[in-house]
């Protein structure tokens, strides 16, 4: 009989094996069990094998066998096989080393040729040495059957003391493949390579709700709109990206306001008054296109110089700024040691003719100049010679002036320099007639 039920129970462990899930919720124990009936001395040992499945955070399942196989005085009694499926209550979380238990369900006993159902009930208690090993120690109490001894009926009740191992197996599934098997797993799509906790989620080191991967100030708490980062003046514009961190501004100036509204930060803004709508350069100052002091917003003539009393336009001219503006005639230039003039020096004279020739109220005064090589006197008679030929040349038959319309004519040597005699562009400068056109 007791070969029997051995051999169901072996059967019955390889079909519960095969019906494995994709989850490691089964588990495999051996281990040995003192054993004593109640209204008896002594003790006997028996082998124990179970194989539990869990069902859930609370329960497992467990089919465990018994089986008598050391006969001696002490333990006669024990020449029995008795198999139970048991239910396991846990009574603590999967999380911890130690982990209670308490243990009842029904079975069958096969004991002296007889054989019966019965029960089992007990307490236990697991320590995992490793996630998939644990050792555990159990206590519990085995009812027994009622048989006929020596003509007598009677019925041995059990009381038991095991201790063992227990491996835990089956394929975990980790479809994100993070370490953390699908039924523990609370974020099952995280990306991978990415750091996760005991729960399988993202690391979120500064708990700010952005996780440490995507977090671009993964150790100071910040806000999910910019990755995870601060923004202390609440305008948009991360601390770290921050130009002003300290006081509200624009996205589009690097967090910086710009009071003036003329796109320069107000850091920058050299003119931080600036109206509304008028064009600025870099420095925020308005923009001066001609360069007369007259901003263009307030210029009515932008492109052409004028001035600020008359709204940035040129000032008309006065009759008189006019005529004096036509009087004006340039020098007649020398070169070194000459009094005679090149055909451009001669236009000039030709233009202060026509002027005379156009205006009978206007004369002249003509006045010649040396630079300062040579002896002073040489110069001065230099520059009379040079008078004496531009004079020739405005009373020339042709232009047909007479002579009272040149009201000076004299030669002041090195006198009145125009420029350093120090160079030869100055001393150029210097060897020259000058013309002061006067009205009668």
């Amino acid at each position: 009989m007791k070969k029997t039920l051995l051999l169901s129970l072996l059967i019955a462990f390889v079909a519960i094996t095969n019906a494995q899930t994709v989850d490691k919720k089964w588990g495999i124990g051996a281990g040995i069990g003192a054993y004593g009936t109640l209204n008896k001395s002594g003790v006997g040992f028996m082998p124990e094998l179970y194989l539990s499945r869990y069902l859930s955070p609370r329960l497992d399942l467990m089919l465990r066998g018994d089986l008598g196989l050391f006969n001696s005085k002490l333990t006669n009694d024990l020449d029995m096989a008795n198999g139970f499926l048991d239910l396991r209550l846990k009574l603590n979380n999967e999380d911890k080393k130690f982990r209670p238990y308490l243990f009842a369900g029904p079975g069958i006993l096969a004991d002296n040729g007889e054989s019966g159902l019965n029960f089992n009930i007990g307490a236990g208690d697991k320590y995992y040495v490793s996630p998939a090993t644990a050792l555990y120690m159990e206590v519990g109490y085995v009812n027994g059957i009622e048989s006929t001894v020596a003509g007598k009926k009677t019925r041995d009740n059990f009381w038991k003391a095991t201790v063992g191992v227990e491996f835990d197996f089956g394929k975990t599934p980790d479809s994100d493949m993070d370490g953390v098997s699908d039924n523990k797993d609370k974020c099952p799509n995280t990306p991978a390579g990415v750091a996760v906790d005991a729960n399988g989620c993202p690391i979120d080191t500064d708990g700010d709700g952005v996780a440490d991967y995507i977090d671009d100030c993964p150790t100071v708490a910040g806000l999910t709109s910019l990755k995870g980062c601060p923004d202390s003046d609440k305008d948009g514009v991360a601390d770290k990206d921050d130009a002003c961190p300290d006081v509200a501004g624009l996205v589009s100036l690097k967090g910086c306001p710009d009071t003036d509204g003329d796109g320069v930060a107000d850091k920058d803004d050299k003119c931080p008054d600036t109206p509304k709508g008028a064009k600025v350069d870099a420095k925020g100052c308005p923009v001066d296109s001609d360069g007369d002091g007259v901003p263009d917003y307030l210029d009515k003539c932008p492109t052409v110089p004028g001035v600020k009393d008359n709204n940035g336009c040129p000032k008309e001219k006065t009759a008189e700024e006019i005529e004096a503006e036509k009087m004006k005639v340039e020098p007649v230039y020398f070169d070194s040691n000459k009094a005679t003039f090149s055909a451009q020096e001669k236009a000039k004279v030709d233009k202060l003719v026509t002027l005379l020739q156009e205006n009978s109220n206007y004369n002249v005064k003509v006045t010649g100049y040396a630079d300062a090589l040579g002896a002073d006197a040489y110069n001065l008679n230099l520059s009379k010679n040079r008078v004496s030929a531009v004079v020739k040349s405005i009373l020339s038959s042709k232009n047909k002036l007479k002579k009272n319309r040149i009201e000076l004519q004299k030669g002041l040597g090195e006198a009145n320099p125009a420029a350093t005699n120090d160079t030869p562009e100055g001393r150029a400068l210097n060897r020259r007639v000058e013309f002061e056109v006067t009205k009668k």
